[in-house]
């Protein structure tokens, strides 16, 4: 028996570096992906049992330059970072601070939503679950694609937007509700949650290049440019462009999704991360295992929507959601994850707890099907299962994806379109100031023989209103990273223009545009 034990002994010895080495010629599968899509540059990182066997940069930092991404360039991670501001409340239940169950408006007493039963019984847990009856992504025009609000404006704005379903029946992802969380760290922590997050997370992991701060992100010289296709007919579509960087999420919805860091310091958060809040090197603990426990229990069920060849295999048999992680399985392996999207930028963070194994991908471009690709095949090589091209995968599912795009718009535009119809009144008719209850004020003006809208809240969101049909008008944006909508207005009994309602053109818009929740009402008389 002594002799056989020892032997395992040996063998996994020497196993154990073998099974943490990445596939052979990974990195010129890495180039050889991102050169079929035009990517910019990539982060990855690959934790296996505690230690950091991978964190490497690859490409440049913006199109056309020759500065590279190395292991220290910053990207935006999105809503990966959801998980931060989850464990900043984590250690504040630790501190006994607060508590899962707590009622929010009892730590925020401007805190209302829609409907008074629900102000009173939202919990703490509830802010991070998608279950507080809010719609796919209701609210998010308050701060995408910026704002000149704040935090304490946001939740002052939360009471106006109206339920799509009843509280706690089911799942639908939200951002607003994050923000609400970072508010709470403040209150609750008395310090700003940029300085929350900086102090109480990212110096005791030695996350030396993380920023909460965007002006922070800007002072360093070695970050990533966003890249995106702006084709006219539909996002992407056509060559890849380089993106304002200022003009993204903006500093108020960092607690949703407004993180910066490298690829060095997605490690050390994943390695934090699998030692249940065990900081590494034994040096203590980040938060306690029972609330590391807690994060990653699902709360609330996410509806499974199977996806179609070739990419069949990844859809789960069981998918719920944590505080701050997505929490299913792959292939029959349990998977806490999490993706992230900021225009221009994508991440995506997995984590194996049975396997000890974490991986973190980062792209300065919007082609998901390199970043998920790349991660599936990482995924398939550590668990042993074999290898496929899912970077190909990927790529058909999305230019089916596209394809259908491009199609319903075609279908949109030769079957609905009246294109001999003319609007009801004179473009000085259309003119004047509306608001909208949770979003405020917008205005329409008649400038040198056209209509123009501004989002006065969002800075440099304005636009030129073409005729479509009827009352309603297309509006293209000043700045063509943001989703082109349709407005159309309403008439009163005298011909008045008295209200609007709006909503994307494109079908695969991504659900922040969520023009359709908005109803402005003219402010005159």
């Amino acid at each position: 028996k002594a002799v056989f034990a020892s032997t395992v002994v040996a063998l996994l010895c020497v196993a154990s570096p073998i099974r943490a080495q990445v596939p052979a010629g990974f990195d010129a599968r890495v180039e050889q992906a991102m050169r079929s899509r035009d990517v910019p540059g990539m982060a990855i990182s690959i934790v296996k049992d505690g230690h950091i066997v991978h964190a490497k940069g690859y490409g440049v930092r913006r199109l056309g330059s020759s500065e590279p991404v190395d292991a220290d360039t910053i990207f935006p991670t999105g809503s990966t970072g959801k998980a931060v501001t989850a464990a900043a409340l984590a250690i504040l239940i630790d501190d006994g601070k607060l508590a899962w169950d707590d009622k929010v408006a009892d730590h925020l007493p401007d805190f209302r939503m829609y409907d008074a039963w629900v102000t009173r019984e939202m919990t703490v847990a509830d802010l991070l679950l998608h279950r507080s009856g809010l719609g796919l992504g209701a609210g998010d025009l308050l701060f995408i694609p910026r704002t000149s609000r704040s935090r304490a404006d946001i939740v002052r704005a939360l009471r106006h937007i109206k339920p799509a379903t009843s509280f706690r029946s089911g799942y639908a992802y939200d951002n607003i509700l994050y923000i609400v969380a970072g508010e709470l760290v403040t209150q609750v922590s008395g310090q700003r949650w940029e300085d929350f997050v900086r102090t109480r997370i990212f110096q005791p992991l030695g996350m030396t290049t993380a920023v909460s701060d965007e002006n922070d992100r800007f002072a360093n010289p070695n970050r990533v440019q966003p890249h995106a296709r702006l084709d006219a007919r539909l996002r992407g579509l056509g060559p890849q462009q380089v993106l304002p960087e200022r003009d993204g999420l903006g500093q108020v919805g960092a607690p949703a999704g407004g993180l910066s860091w490298s690829a060095k310091d997605f490690a050390r958060w994943m390695q934090v991360q699998l030692a249940l809040g065990a900081l590494p090197d034994g040096r203590g603990r980040l938060y306690s295992e029972a609330s590391a426990r807690a994060m990653w229990t699902p709360q609330v069920t996410v509806p499974i929507h199977p996806y179609p060849a070739p990419i069949a295999d990844m859809t789960p048999q069981f998918s719920g959601y944590g505080y701050g992680w997505s929490v299913q399985d792959y292939r029959g392996v349990k998977v806490v994850q999490h993706g992230g999207a900021v225009f221009g930028v994508l991440a995506f963070v997995v984590l194996v707890p049975e396997r000890n194994l974490g991986i973190a991908l980062q792209i300065n471009s919007e082609d998901v099907e390199v970043m998920r690709g790349l991660g599936y095949e990482l995924l398939d090589h550590y668990l042993g299962f074999e290898a496929r091209d899912w970077v190909g995968a990927f790529a058909t599912w999305n230019q089916a994806r596209l394809a259908g795009g491009l199609e319903a718009l075609k279908g949109m535009k030769g079957a609905a379109r009246n294109a001999a119809s003319r609007p009801s009144l004179k473009l000085a008719g259309y003119a004047g100031d509306y608001r909208d209850a949770w979003y405020g004020p917008i205005t329409v003006a008649e400038h040198a023989g056209k209509l123009r809208v501004d989002f006065r809240q969002t800075p440099n969101m304005a636009g030129t209103l073409s005729h479509w049909q009827y009352d309603t008008f297309r509006v293209d944006w000043d700045d063509a990273s943001i989703e082109p909508a349709y407005m159309t207005f309403s008439l009163d009994a005298e011909g008045r223009a008295r209200r609007i309602t709006m909503k994307a053109v494109s079908p695969l818009a991504d659900f922040s545009y969520d023009y359709h929740d908005l109803l402005f009402e003219a402010s005159g008389p």
